[in-house]
């Protein structure tokens, strides 16, 4: 799809030029008449022009946000839209005026990792420095935020909701900070608890986990790399084996001295799907593996990531580690209503974007009580993306429901949202959504219903 040489900028991970507006998609199936909301997904879309330097230097991981919106309602797909979120250098590259706002000096992102809504509002989100950015219902970038001044610094891509408490808990790194940020964002999208957790080296740290009773912390051996920033490198975090690799366990109501850390293995965890606190005092994490993650912050070359469950024992300060699914797979997900709480299932989709610049082709249920897992396939090239659960109803049981999921249709050339009903995962989709163009793979997404 283009001349670029950079595997980043090839294929289904090629950036877009345009932004569209379409609307009354045409639909395979019947879209159930209780999604009403929009289904949100953000990824890397580089703005132009992009030069031979570029071209060598650029990661994945870097470029700037796209967000991608789908809006149903009344058995309808009534829009898709996609927009750039206008960070100073977007604003400046499109020619338009910056909607400004408070931004961490030297460190405004155009947010390209995770998009979720908090308090009414709809954000943008990124690590490593930068702060969210929030966006009307339209997608149209409001301004950068700090929650009304109470942020320090930046923020996190992967946030846990408490389902009791409504409440938003995230962890932050920078590499100008020898801590870790730890915080507490209220219903009302304030920030109401912080803690300073210190660390040595700068680590990278993309995700956590949170139990009723805990905060989990992964201090795994990615961290900052000078001699990357040297060489140019625009993500420079490296494979650090100088840097031991622990978990932390900090009491949810608990100070920087409480935590108590157990070594691991060398490892590299992206992300977590789920955790939980079980009868016997013990802290039980479901997560996706990487053995190692060599390759100067490239994905390719890596050994393949699988899915395991560590059992944490705080007083044996002990992490027991198995592995549930030893084939290749990311983007775990799970039924967001059950986060800190035991589940049953989780899904993932098959990793060969992850570990050979390859679309991945199918999705994954997994059956925790049950021992078995179902998959999903896709055509050859389909590039499916993350799939995020939808309950069919507010006080549904777990499973009952909806994954939804974009995925590439080669033979249109352009981009479908898939509705699979979760309880008949390999069947035929409920309805499939025909976007008019194609959206390049991406991060992670969510679904955002309408108010109540």
């Amino acid at each position: 799809m283009t001349s670029f040489k950079n595997p980043y900028l090839q294929g289904l991970l090629a950036p877009v030029t345009e932004e569209i507006t379409a609307r009354d998609l045409p639909v395979t199936g019947r879209i159930p008449s209780g999604l009403r909301g929009r289904y949100l997904r953000i990824g890397p879309n580089p703005l132009g022009p992009i030069g031979p330097e570029d071209d060598a230097s650029y990661h994945w991981f870097t470029g700037h946000g796209m967000i991608h919106g789908i809006r149903l309602r009344d058995g309808r797909a009534e829009w898709y839209r996609n927009r750039w979120v206008r960070s100073q250098d977007v604003a400046e590259r499109l020619g338009e005026p910056w909607p400004a706002g408070p931004v961490v000096e030297n460190f405004d992102s155009a947010p390209n990792t995770h998009v979720i809504e908090h308090a009414g509002e709809t954000l943008a989100l990124i690590e490593g420095g930068s702060r969210p950015y929030r966006l009307d219902h339209e997608l149209r970038t409001l301004g950068p935020c700090d929650f009304g001044g109470t942020l320090k610094g930046g923020y996190t891509a992967h946030t846990k909701k408490d389902p009791e408490t409504g409440e938003l808990h995230a962890i932050a790194y920078f590499f100008g900070w020898e801590h870790l940020e730890y915080t507490v964002l209220s219903t009302s999208g304030r920030i109401v608890r912080s803690v300073e957790i210190p660390v040595s080296d700068f680590p990278m740290v993309h995700d956590f986990a949170l139990t009723q009773k805990y905060v989990v912390i992964y201090d795994l051996p990615v961290t900052f790399s000078m001699r990357m920033v040297e060489d140019g490198s625009s993500l420079p975090y490296a494979w650090n084996p100088a840097h031991p690799a622990r978990v932390g366990l900090m009491p949810r109501d608990g100070g920087a001295a409480d935590v108590q850390w157990i070594d691991i293995p060398p490892c590299w965890v992206f992300h977590t799907l789920n955790a939980y606190d079980d009868d016997g005092g013990r802290v039980v994490v479901d997560l996706v593996r990487f053995p190692s993650f060599l390759h100067g912050g490239r994905l390719e070359g890596n050994p393949p990531p699988t899915l395991d469950r560590w059992t944490i024992d705080p007083a044996a300060r002990h992490v027991h580690q198995e592995t549930v699914d030893d084939r290749a797979q990311e983007f775990p997900r799970v039924d967001e209503r059950l986060l800190t709480r035991p589940h049953r299932y989780g899904y993932t989709v098959t990793a060969e974007a992850v570990v050979q610049n390859r679309a991945g082709e199918a999705l994954m249920k997994h059956d925790y009580s049950g021992g078995s897992s179902e998959v999903r396939l896709f055509p050859a090239g389909s590039g499916v993306g993350e799939a995020a659960f939808v309950p069919s109803a507010p006080d549904a049981a777990e499973d009952d429901g909806y994954l939804m999921a974009l995925t590439f249709d080669p033979g249109r050339e352009a981009t479908d949202l898939v509705i699979i009903a979760s309880q008949d995962f390999t069947g035929e989709p409920v309805a499939t959504v025909h976007l008019p163009v194609r959206v390049p793979l991406g991060f992670h997404g969510t679904w955002a219903p309408d108010p109540a």
